[in-house]
């Protein structure tokens, strides 16, 4: 009966040692960080003063903080842009989809990571959602407090994103950001305050997962994950046409809808109060819009719920489409896109139920 025991302690030490060895010889996941810039790469005249300028510290330093990131994965980093998120345009985000796209068609690495300011974050992370068809990880992160600052929270949330993007129960699952623990669903995610380090929710739907400790969980899924549409093309000749958003507020004037119709833009998003709602002044502003051919979309300035089509208001009548749950601003990024494909009304309002 000894001799059995020590045969089979042989067999499952040379059984732990053979797996030892072979996770030692298995490749770390290679990520790639496409870096703009924002707060997380910000630099401040004080430690303790809120004041610094974003953007300053190139991305190779900002991984050089937390060397501890090279026992899990392969990491390199590209400077795509170095601005604060106030500041980031289409053009920058034409730049990291073609550059993420050609990454993953190239097989250049097995997740990529973007480090981009909180401001517009939200917009930018649903616009990469929209437009990259693989379905390897994309994650952006960012941060609060500048990197000179007391308890920057950079660091942390560059390390956490990192192990949300080689995690294998993240592929497949779009785009996602990842901040202070929580993971989000970039159609659904949300900036919620100004300064605090947990500024980021999905007020409709809650956090798809949490990072924490190295580890990577998850407990819900969104529902247009589970039947993604086709991604919108994006080529360097893509030409994105001019969406500008109104917001509504109580005896509001029509001035800007009017200014934009002189503008000719393409699209209008309205920012309405309840339910996608607008004053006289605006209903009429809207047939005007209509008239010459503008696409109008009513979303809410409310954080949560949809915009429901024809309730209080007939948008057949009126001759606008409505966001569905999607804010103003995630509303205009769409529209943008969409308006890429067609112009048609009925087709467009399907987008909007269906991306």
């Amino acid at each position: 009966m000894k001799i059995k025991m020590k045969k089979l302690l042989s067999i499952l030490t040379l059984l732990i040692l053979t797996i030892q060895v072979q996770a030692q010889n298995q490749p770390l996941p290679r990520v790639i960080i496409l870096a703009t810039g924002g707060t997380i790469a910000g630099a401040g005249a004080s430690a303790d003063r809120a004041g610094y300028t974003a953007g300053k510290i190139p991305i190779d330093d900002l991984i050089g903080v937390i060397p501890s990131v090279k026992k899990i994965a392969n990491i390199s980093g590209e400077q795509v842009a170095s601005v604060g998120s106030q500041d980031m345009t289409v053009d920058i985000w034409k730049k990291l989809a073609i550059r993420a796209n050609e990454i993953f068609a190239k097989n250049e690495a097995d997740a990529i990571v973007v480090t981009h300011g909180t401001d517009t974050q939200e917009e930018t992370a649903y616009f990469l959602d929209l437009v990259i068809p693989s379905d390897k990880p994309v994650v952006l992160t960012g941060s609060m407090r500048p990197a000179t600052a007391i308890s920057a929270d950079g660091p942390k949330n560059l390390y956490d994103a990192i192990t949300v993007a080689i995690n294998p129960k993240t592929k497949g699952r779009g785009v996602l950001v990842s901040f202070n623990e929580g993971i989000y669903d970039a159609r659904e995610v949300m900036k919620m305050s100004t300064t605090k380090t947990d500024a980021f929710g999905s007020p409709n739907t809650g956090p798809v997962g949490q990072a924490y400790d190295g580890r990577v969980e998850y407990y819900s899924s969104a529902v247009r994950e589970v039947n993604p549409p086709k991604p919108i093309v994006l080529t360097a000749d893509t030409k994105l046409p001019r969406v500008d958003i109104v917001y509504m507020y109580a005896d509001a004037p029509a001035d800007m809808i009017d200014m934009l119709i002189a503008k000719k833009v393409a699209g209008i998003v309205i920012a309405g109060v309840g339910n996608g709602n607008f004053n006289k002044a605006y209903m009429d502003a809207v047939k005007r819009a209509v008239a010459a051919g503008i696409i109008v979309c009513r979303a809410s300035r409310a954080p949560s719920g949809r915009v429901v089509l024809h309730d209080e208001i007939n948008d057949d009548e009126l001759g606008t489409i409505v966001s569905d749950d999607l804010t103003a601003q995630k509303a205009r990024v769409l529209l943008m896109l969409a308006l890429t494909r067609t112009k048609d009304k009925k087709q467009l309002q399907e987008i909007f139920f269906t991306y």
